[in-house]
């Protein structure tokens, strides 16, 4: 029995990135529903047996995530009739799509981390024109910045 040199992939990973390509170029040219708007398909994840593929999307306006949900998951049917066309496959994947809000909460607590970092820098700059530095070290020593060594505080 001749044995196959292992592929770098899987056909499961090959056949999501091809539904991620199609997808794309479907929904922007073919879906007509205004509440779709600008959506990025982010992943393809497809089912062992190909017969079920989910499909993470962020879209642009996030105030309409979930309406643009709700209308790709009804035009699925459609997308997967279009998709049929052109895949070499004997059963076209039943799609389901899942809004993947994970950029917009990043978004988020990036914009929260700023904020606390600039909110304690100015109460550490405020300590300091009052004279009142404070060890960053739990030893006590901190860097005297005129010569470059450290000295212990008193």
């Amino acid at each position: 029995m001749a044995r196959h040199a292992p592929r770098g992939y899987s056909r499961t990973e090959r056949v999501a990135e091809q539904l991620q390509r199609d997808l794309a170029v479907l929904i922007r040219e073919r879906v007509k529903d205004p509440r779709v708007g600008m959506v990025t398909i982010l992943d393809v994840t497809v089912s062992r047996d190909l017969a079920h593929a989910k499909v993470w999307f962020d879209v642009l306006d996030t105030g309409h995530a979930r309406e643009a949900e709700e209308s790709l998951n009804h035009a699925a049917g459609f997308l997967r009739h279009e998709l049929g066309k052109g895949l070499k496959l004997r059963v076209t994947p039943e799609l389901r799509f899942v809004y993947d809000d994970t950029q917009s909460r990043g978004n988020q607590l990036s914009a929260l981390i700023e904020r606390v970092v600039a909110e304690d820098r100015a109460a550490h700059a405020g300590e300091e024109a009052d004279g009142q530095g404070h060890d960053d070290r739990e030893d006590g020593i901190a860097a005297d910045p005129s010569s470059g060594l450290e000295s212990p505080r008193s």
